[in-house]
Parts: structure tokens; C-alpha cells; sequence
């Protein structure tokens, strides 16, 4: 496992996107951002494009996106809806027709805590929208990935609720949305170890991220009670947890590791911060840290054969 020391970043916690690529000229590059409309996916798109990127968001909601990025006349928005194979599919094959090289590829939508649904063939909706719909993707959209490429998935402090439950990944005897939100989780981060490994000597890295705790629609199948009990709000309903951040800071992490020049030559680790991630041996009270069954190299390169047996896609075999 690779050290996870973290590095002089001039950026920290409080940072948001907009701090991260101030005085960075993107121009030239070429960006696509899942979930681009929306909390943290939505301020990305905002920091990529004011540095001059050319972004390409992929939504399912096309109306709700629309209305979104309504501002943000230079961004291109396409159809994508993850837990859906065929819909993955149609958007790489249409996007390889329109984007000559993909600089920056950011996996940054995603689903939390759902009540149990089944997609495609039976499988655990939150694993294959967060997971594998990520997965084949990024797969079929290889070939137009630049040498200095990077991939961004936003994983979550959630990886600490559970590793992979390879006896029964989509949870067949029992469902509970808190460890299959966690297990997605973990599947974000070692995806991108895997791939990372995979692809560095093309010149593509990846990395993981914890965004920090932010109140976006991704809580939208939580109650009010729940996040009461939680302690995200108070008993009115008003935010109480000061660790919160704001949707421009929570996306600041996914941008600095697409852009920061202190992670040149480094791949396959797990950021949050604006910073790497240290490691730690159990769940942590204030949900930083990475545990290390989020960067296994065995679980990574398993994860990846169960990934590319499911999806029937893997651009390196």
C-alpha cells in the first residue's frame, strides 16, 4: 500500500472549488462530470468551466439539469442514467463521436441510503449506480482518454461502514442501506486503485475522495428524524453540526485532485481535504481517515473481475 503522508497543499477543509483553480487556465481541456448539475457535481461544473474547461455533464434528470446550468452557457449536457447499462453504453458511443481527448473524468453522481431497489438484473441499486454504472463507463470511454489523463471518483467517509461483501454483494439475505451505502463506497475507492494500476503506464491516473459532510440532495431518502438523530440537525430542522461543509467547499476536494500539480505521478489513492487522506484503523467519530480495506490491492483487482463480469465491459482484457 502506498504511503498516504499528506503533501504541502496550500489548500484545506474551508477551501472551495472556486479557491482551487484560481489563477488556473484550463483552457484546452475537456471535462465530464456525472452528476454535474447538482450539490457538489453542480460547483465543480462551475470552478472546471470558470478555468476555462470545456465540461460535459451527464444527468438523468435532462429538465432539472437544464434549469441548473442555466447560467453556464459553454457547458454540453447529455443523457446518463447509471444504474442503467444500455444508457451507459449509448452515452460512451455518443460521446466517443464528439470528444477527441478527455482530460478530466469525474465520477461524482451517486445515490445514499435508499430504501432497497433492484436494478438491471437484480442487482443492489446503490452499488450499481455508484459502482459498476462508474465502472463501465470509464471503460468504454478509455480510448478517449489523454495521456496526463485523470479520474476522479468521489467515494465517501461512508467506506468505514463496509468493506466488500463478497458473500452476497447485493445483499439477497438482508438488506440494510447503511452498509450498502458503505460497501458502494468502498467499491468507489477501489476502483480507482484498481484502475490506476491498470492504466498509469498509458499515462492515466485515478484517485478516490471523500468530499466531507455536506447537505446536498444526496439525502434526499433520509427523513428529518433521521438526520436529527444523527445529529446533522437540530430539533427545528436547522443545520447543528458545525463540521458540515458548504456544497463550493465539499466539491474542492474532487477539483484539486483533478488539477493539483503536487499529485503528478502519483495514482490510486484516496483524498479528502484537498489533501491525502491519512490512514486509520477504525471508524472514525468525525468520519475522516481512510481504512485500508478501501485501498486493498487484492480487493481491487477482485472487485474489478466481478465488475467486468457483471458489466460484460473491460477495456483491458
Amino acid at each position: 500500500m502506498r504511503s498516504h503522508s499528506p503533501l504541502n497543499s496550500p489548500f484545506g477543509a474551508h477551501s472551495t472549488a472556486q479557491d482551487v483553480v484560481a489563477g488556473l487556465d484550463l483552457s484546452g481541456a475537456t471535462a465530464l462530470v456525472t452528476g454535474g448539475h447538482s450539490g457538489l457535481g453542480l460547483e465543480t461544473t462551475r470552478a472546471l468551466a470558470a478555468a476555462g474547461a470545456r465540461v460535459i455533464v451527464a444527468a438523468r434528470d435532462l429538465e432539472r439539469a437544464r434549469a441548473s446550468l442555466c447560467e453556464l452557457k459553454a457547458v454540453e449536457l447529455e443523457p446518463l442514467d447509471l444504474s442503467d447499462l444500455d444508457s451507459v453504453r449509448d452515452f460512451a458511443a455518443h460521446c466517443s463521436t464528439r470528444i477527441a481527448a478527455l482530460d478530466i473524468l469525474i465520477g461524482s453522481a451517486g445515490i445514499m441510503a435508499c430504501a432497497e431497489t433492484r436494478v438491471g438484473p437484480g442487482w443492489e441499486a446503490q452499488f450499481a449506480t455508484n459502482h459498476l454504472g462508474h465502472y463501465a463507463l470509464v471503460n468504454l470511454l478509455l480510448p478517449r482518454l489523454a495521456t496526463g489523463a485523470r479520474v476522479i471518483q468521489v467515494s465517501s467517509a461512508g467506506h468505514q461502514l463496509s468493506a466488500m461483501r463478497w458473500e452476497d454483494v447485493d445483499f439477497s439475505n438482508g438488506y440494510d442501506k447503511w452498509q450498502a451505502y458503505g460497501q458502494s463506497k468502498t467499491a468507489n475507492a477501489l476502483f480507482a486503485v484498481e484502475l490506476d494500476r491498470l492504466a498509469r503506464s498509458a499515462g492515466i491516473r485515478a484517485f478516490s475522495l471523500h468530499p466531507g459532510k455536506i447537505f446536498t440532495p444526496l439525502q434526499r431518502h433520509l427523513t428529518r428524524e433521521e438526520m436529527i438523530a444523527a445529529g446533522w440537525l437540530d430539533p427545528h430542522g436547522r443545520p447543528a453540526d458545525p463540521s458540515f461543509k458548504t456544497p463550493a467547499q465539499g466539491a474542492a476536494t474532487q477539483v484539486w485532485a483533478a488539477t493539483s500539480t503536487l499529485l503528478a505521478g502519483l495514482g490510486g489513492l484516496y483524498c479528502e481535504d484537498c489533501n491525502l487522506a491519512p490512514l486509520v484503523d477504525a471508524p472514525t467519530r468525525d468520519a475522516t481517515g481512510v481504512m485500508p480495506h478501501a485501498l486493498d490491492a487484492e480487493a481491487a483487482a477482485r472487485l474489478w473481475e466481478l465488475s467486468a463480469r457483471r458489466t460484460g465491459v473491460n477495456a483491458f482484457a
